[in-house]
């Protein structure tokens, strides 16, 4: 048994399927099995399992979700069930991002634009820093955590202790800071910033929203104390803190002019390469943008895409993988990966993982044939899939629709059932009994959780023709009764279609309709589609029509009816994996039904029926054997959108309130920016980073005024 580091808060005992799963998952890791599947349905607390294999293996974990809604989500549900230890978020912090691209064919150049979520790269360091001092870590990433980051050993190797009594000149801590990456400012200091006033530094850590102010006495620390950022306030004082550098990347001065040699032998060689092609305009495009690039190193220490140049700054051969998140956790002496690693919808963050890498170096081979980069710009890239496989520890993957690789990996060929669904084979009966193959042996490492302690069944399916013989009717009249008989009950409706112009043309047809409707595809800002999931939730509307969205990690109990028009026309979005996601968000209500329109049976389509059918039966069983009456899911409507807009609706209405009524004098706008300054730090910190963007556009219009 590992040590235990891990203190869990545990709300309800495990029942169901999870005390089975969490035994099998810890005795897999205990035992050193690389690939495990946690194949669970959808509401089964899969969550909570992971989170109780966690306390019970002891090992730092990382858990890599595809997109950054549901790494702030399943955040939030570590940190309750972790309260006492280390939980942090690490996602990508561009609020926008255009990346470097050149278009031959049109001859266009687009120059990189980026816009960074100071919040957001707080806790970036946060993530980093706790990695470097403490065990008890949860990390929560999105994809980001396979892109370049600093050398962990260089960012270590300049930590600096303050501490009372320290012998060192005003002077020599200003510059041992500018050597941090910390800038000096004339104003309040901002994350990452410090000034220097009298006899006394006043830093503000990267990483949080306190200041450091230092005082100076004969040539040595004489004080420090903790100020709040915003009222200025003394907090108290400490007899030594631990300061971190302000920027991941961390250049020491011999390693930046080493850097700069063998930049300036590279760009030689390439001109070369370049002008043998009888490329003579790429050539003198390539020499003007490097050495105008290196004057600004040599000068400033830093240029506009330096991170095109991170092989050489980081001393990498070519092809060597870069330095990343995962490079901060644990490992053993012999250098193999000492966390545990957790993939959240396996099904999709592992293609996501691995296509990563093949768009980047496709747009950068584009930029250096046309004289825009050097080629050492393809190592400034995130990691190949392989790279990625050999840099994490043991994994469990978890999705309620694992992939081709997750059943490989975890050798579902000992396990037939696993390859009925995959559609290898078609003999396969849904009964209550499981397969005595799906057992979690040596060879097969897949864990099924089907059973939901609430007792709530997989809904039931039924299948209607597109267009009905002999008449006019045809999908969507007949989902339009459907859809008013459930709005009757009081219920919601989800339906979903191919193409967004279908998601709002039958968004118009169910207006004219006079039925309350809305749509959400991706072209609907993250905003916008939390207020309308909201809405929907609420009542405000009847009908929700989407396209591919209305699928992984969606929790409406509201909803009875799911209505999936053009079942039958076989590809992605109709796929098995796509049909059971959408199919399980009618899993949460008792009175739960799918309907599925469609003229002939895909194998997708029967793959989907039977493992729905399968599920409802091993439910049903278990209810009737433990006299167990289903409960629909109850819960607060606001917990759709507490993770992004937890104060925005009271923000927008407080903002327009003191606009209009009392921020009359530029006084009151000065107290006013202070305050809102104060909130937008704890939603950054409760990971309402979408509140925290609110908030801060808020601010610009207050300072404007």
């Amino acid at each position: 048994m590992f040590e235990n580091i891990f203190s869990i808060h545990k709300p309800y005992e495990p029942s169901g399927d999870q005390p089975e799963a969490i035994r099998l998952l810890t005795e897999g890791v205990e035992k050193g099995v690389r690939h495990q599947t946690l194949f669970g349905a959808t509401g089964t607390g899969k969550t909570f399992t992971l989170a109780n294999v966690i306390q019970n293996t002891g090992k730092p974990t990382l858990v890599i979700a595809h997109n950054k809604t549901l790494a702030a989500q399943l955040a939030a549900e570590f940190k309750e069930f972790f309260p006492e230890n280390e939980v942090h978020y690490f996602v990508s912090y561009y609020d926008y991002y255009q990346p470097e691209a050149y278009m031959p064919i049109t001859d266009t150049y687009i120059e990189k634009e980026a816009q960074i979520n100071e919040e957001i790269d707080k806790l970036r360091h946060a993530t980093t820093q706790v990695l470097l001092t403490k065990k008890d870590v949860i990390v929560v990433a999105s994809v980001s955590a396979i892109y370049g980051l600093g050398n962990p050993k260089e960012y270590a190797d300049v930590i600096m202790e303050i501490k009372v009594g320290l012998q060192t000149k005003r002077a020599e801590m200003i510059r041992s800071l500018v050597g941090m990456y910390f800038a000096r400012v004339a104003g309040d200091p901002t994350p990452g910033t410090f000034r220097a006033i009298g006899n006394t530094i006043e830093i503000m850590p990267s990483n949080d929203d306190y200041v450091i102010r230092v005082h100076f006495a004969d040539e040595k620390v004489s004080k420090i104390e903790i100020l709040d950022a915003i009222t200025r306030t003394i907090k108290g004082e400490e007899q030594s803190v631990m300061l971190f550098p302000a920027k991941h990347f961390i250049t020491p001065e011999h390693i930046k002019n080493d850097a700069v040699h063998d930049i300036e032998e590279e760009l030689a060689k390439q001109l070369n390469v370049l002008r043998k092609s009888g490329k003579e305009l790429e050539a003198q495009r390539l020499s003007r943008r490097t050495r105008q690039d290196l004057a600004l190193i040599k000068e400033v220490g830093y240029c506009n895409g330096i991170e095109n140049y991170s092989r050489h700054f980081d001393r990498r051969k070519e092809g060597e993988a870069p330095h990343t998140l995962l490079s901060y956790f644990p490992h053993k002496k012999d250098g193999t990966p000492d966390f545990l690693t957790i993939i959240d919808e396996s099904h999709v963050t592992l293609p996501q993982i691995g296509a990563m890498y093949a768009g980047d170096r496709a747009r950068k081979e584009t930029l250096i044939e046309n004289g825009f980069r050097l080629p050492s710009a393809k190592d400034n890239r995130p990691l190949t899939f392989d790279e990625f496989e050999n840099k994490v520890g043991p994994a469990i993957y978890l999705s309620a629709t694992p992939g081709v690789y997750e059943f490989e990996h975890s050798n579902a060929k000992q396990c037939e059932r696993h390859r009925v669904y995959m559609g290898k084979t078609n003999d396969i009966d849904a009964t209550a009994e499981r397969d005595i193959d799906i057992t979690h042996t040596e060879k097969c490492h897949i864990v099924e959780q089907i059973i939901r302690p609430t007792g709530l069944v997989d809904p039931e399916i039924e299948i209607l023709p597109v267009v009905e013989k002999g008449s006019y009717n045809g999908q969507v009249n007949d989902f339009i009764e459907k859809a008013e008989e459930i709005t009757k009950k009081g219920a919601r409706t989800l339906v979903t279609v191919l193409t967004k112009k279908m998601a709002e043309d039958l968004n118009d047809f169910l207006k004219e309709r006079g039925i309350k409707s809305n749509y959400i595809h991706s072209d609907v800002k993250t905003i916008e589609r939390i207020k309308i999931l909201s809405e929907f939730r609420e009542g405000v509307f009847d009908v929700l029509v989407g396209v591919n969205l209305l699928r992984e990690g969606l929790d409406l109990p509201e909803v009875e009816l799911v209505a999936i028009l053009d079942a039958d026309k076989e590809g992605f979005l109709r796929s098995t994996t796509s049909l059971v996601q959408t199919i399980g968000r009618a899993a949460r209500n008792i009175n739960g039904k799918v309907i599925l329109y469609a003229d002939t049976m895909t194998g997708s389509m029967e793959r989907a029926v039977k493992e729905t059918n399968r599920r409802r039966a091993i439910q049903l069983a278990y209810n009737k054997k433990h006299n167990i009456t289903p409960v629909s899911v109850r819960k607060n409507i606001k917990d759709i959108s507490d993770q992004f807009r937890k104060q925005h609706s009271r923000a927008v209405e407080e903002l327009v309130h003191i606009d209009t009524k009392m921020a009359t004098t530029a006084r009151e706008r000065k107290k006013l920016v202070k305050a809102k300054q104060k909130e937008m730090l704890e939603a950054a910190k409760n990971l309402d980073f979408e509140t925290a963007a609110l908030l801060r556009d808020e601010i610009k219009v207050l300072e404007d005024m």
